[in-house]
């Protein structure tokens, strides 16, 4: 598995023949990216689910697959972009990968009220990628997890807590375009990265641009 990283949530998840797309979103550039299977959206907000740039994929990949829950899909219904719709608990197949849902609700900004609709991915049986939530634990063993690592709705220590909860092979931060590079590259790995390696879980800081074979 090789994972492009644009910025912030936005993936580029390649597994054999498979080019799977996650979250692009206005604080990433527009993936430049050929032959693309799949979209997958989290949630609504704009940091995940940019029309503008989602037309663009659609453009340059005719016959991509765009994949995201009902509350999503009623935002693309207006937009008039077609999608697949995939409910908690549901799976659905894109060119021999598994992606699996879990998980209804984005994280509360205050109080008990979460802000809209959200859903994490399981992909491929090994890479989870949770949208901005971490109250969503995978049944099935996780090898590959991004972590969401910065928002008005987090705690670095939640980001910490979540990762020992899930238990995966290797984590890298997603979810981090809040903080300027030069603290991001900081703060990130000798905080969550510092953490989660002496809890016996290895941690890739991936920046923006970076690309990783997993």
């Amino acid at each position: 598995m090789r994972i492009t990283k644009y910025a912030h949530s936005c993936l580029l998840i390649e597994i054999d023949k498979a080019r799977i797309i996650t979250d692009p979103g206005i604080w990433n550039q527009v993936p430049n990216a050929d032959n693309v299977s799949a979209v997958l959206i989290t949630h609504e907000h704009q940091d995940h689910c940019d029309l503008e740039q989602l037309n663009s994929i659609i453009t340059r990949n005719p016959g991509v697959r765009v994949i995201t829950h009902e509350a999503v899909g009623v935002k693309l219904a207006e937009a008039n972009i077609s999608h697949e719709v995939i409910d908690n608990g549901e799976g659905i197949d894109v060119m021999g990968v598994s992606i699996e849902s879990l998980g209804t609700e984005h994280a509360a900004i205050y109080g008990d009220v979460s802000p809209c609709r959200n859903t994490g991915y399981l992909i491929g049986e090994e890479l989870f990628v949770p949208g901005d939530a971490l109250h969503d634990i995978p049944l099935k063993p996780v090898r590959v997890l991004a972590l969401p690592c910065g928002g008005p709705w987090m705690r670095l220590s939640e980001a910490i807590d979540y990762a020992k909860s899930v238990k995966p092979e290797i984590v890298f931060p997603i979810h981090d375009a809040v903080y300027k590079e030069e603290y991001r590259s900081d703060l990130i790995p000798r905080i969550v990265g510092g953490n989660l390696e002496s809890a016996g879980i290895k941690f890739l800081d991936m920046a923006p641009g970076a690309m990783h074979e997993f």
